[in-house]
C-alpha cells in the first residue's frame, strides 16, 4: 500500500494492488505454516461483516471502548487547543472520533488517515455537516508507513488517535515499530490516545471471536470468497471452517481457517495442497495488561500518561506522550 505525502488528499486506485493481493496470497499459502495478512479482510463485504461483529453481544471491545470515550472525552480533549490537529490512524467510518470532536474547540483540524477513499469521503461529508467549525482534511494512505500532515497544518500541535485495539493485530515487536513510525506524524511532545484490549478470562475472549450467530466465521471465510472473486479461484468455501483459539503463552487470540478435507486448490496459476485439518492463520489479537502495554510504549520512546478503563475492567484507553 502507498502512503500519502504532505500534499495528498485522495489517491487514485493503483493498478498493482490486485497483484499485491495475489502475491501475498500465494506466498502466504505456500509457507509450511499457511497464513494470510489480516489487512485483506476488509473488502466491502468484510467491512460490512466487521460492523456487524461490533454490535454482537459477545463482542465486548467496541462497547467497552465507546463507554470509555463517552465518559472521559472531556479529559482526553482538555489539552486540545484551538490550533491543534487531531490525527486518526486507520479512521474508517470515524464514528468513535465524533465523541472526541464533540468536545473539541472550534478551529481544530481533523486529519483522518485510511486506505479506503470511499470511507474517508463518507466520513468527511458527515463530519463537516455536524461540525462546521472543524476542518476535516482526509488523507488516503497506509498508516504503517510515515505520513505527513498537509503543509498548512505542519506547525500546529498534534494529538494522535488510534482506537479499537488495532495495534493488537501486530506482534509486540511490530507494535513497537508502529509506535515508532507514528513519531514521523506525531513529533516530540505530541499526544497519542490509543485503545488497548486487556487480558481477561480466556473463555470470554474465545466467545468474542466465535459468536453464536456465526458472523465472525463469515468474516473469516470471506477471505476465501474474496480470493475466488478477485483471483479467479474455485475454492470450495464450505470445505473450510472458522476457528478461534486463545494462545496463553503468547497472550493472544488466533483466528484460523481449517481445511476439513485433504484438497488441492489453484490460485493465480499455483497449485496449493492442503492436508485434512491443515490451518491458515488469518489473524492475531494480542491482549495486554496495563503494565505490559506501558512497557511496550516506553520501548518505543513514548511516555505513558493517563489510563482510562471501562466499568467492567475489560478495555483500556491510554494517553502517551512522544519523547
Amino acid at each position: 500500500m502507498r502512503h500519502a505525502g504532505s500534499n495528498a488528499r485522495l489517491l487514485e486506485p493503483q493498478p498493482e494492488v490486485a497483484d499485491e493481493f495475489a502475491l501475498s496470497v500465494v506466498e502466504g499459502l505456500s509457507r509450511p505454516r499457511k497464513a494470510l495478512p489480516c489487512r485483506f479482510f476488509y473488502d466491502a463485504r468484510g467491512s460490512d461483516l466487521f460492523e456487524q461483529i461490533t454490535r454482537l453481544p459477545e463482542y465486548y471491545p467496541t462497547r467497552a471502548e465507546t463507554q470509555i470515550l463517552s465518559a472521559y472525552a472531556g479529559e482526553m480533549m482538555a489539552e486540545i487547543a484551538q490550533d491543534s490537529v487531531l490525527v486518526e490512524f486507520g479512521s474508517g467510518s470515524s464514528l468513535k472520533t465524533e465523541t472526541l470532536l464533540a468536545r473539541a474547540p472550534d478551529g481544530v483540524a481533523y486529519v483522518p488517515i485510511d486506505v479506503s477513499e470511499s470511507a474517508l469521503a463518507s466520513a468527511q461529508r458527515r463530519l463537516e455537516a455536524r461540525f462546521p467549525n472543524i476542518a476535516v482534511r482526509p488523507l488516503v494512505g497506509d498508516f504503517s508507513l510515515p505520513i505527513e500532515v498537509p503543509p498548512d497544518l505542519s506547525g500546529r500541535p498534534r494529538t494522535g488517535f488510534f482506537p479499537g485495539s488495532t495495534i493488537g493485530n501486530l506482534t509486540p515487536p511490530d507494535a513497537a515499530e508502529l509506535l515508532r513510525t507514528f513519531k514521523s506524524t506525531l513529533p516530540r511532545g505530541s499526544r497519542l490516545i490509543i485503545g488497548i484490549d486487556l487480558k481477561k478470562d480466556a473463555r470470554k475472549l474465545v466467545l468474542a471471536y466465535n459468536d453464536a450467530a456465526g458472523v465472525t466465521a463469515a468474516f473469516n471465510l470471506n477471505l476465501l470468497v474474496r480470493i475466488n472473486r478477485e483471483l479467479g479461484s474455485a475454492i470450495d468455501v464450505a470445505s473450510f471452517r472458522h476457528e478461534a483459539i486463545y494462545e496463553p503463552r503468547e497472550g493472544r487470540i488466533e483466528m484460523h481457517l481449517v481445511s476439513t478435507i485433504e484438497q488441492e486448490i489453484s490460485i493465480a496459476g499455483h497449485r496449493i495442497h492442503f492436508e485434512a485439518n491443515e490451518r491458515i492463520h488469518t489473524e492475531n489479537s494480542y491482549k495486554y495488561s496495563i503494565a505490559q502495554f506501558q512497557e511496550l510504549a516506553l520501548s518505543a520512546n513514548w511516555t505513558p500518561a493517563h489510563v482510562w478503563i471501562d466499568d467492567e475492567g475489560q478495555f483500556s484507553v491510554h494517553e502517551l506522550i512522544s519523547g
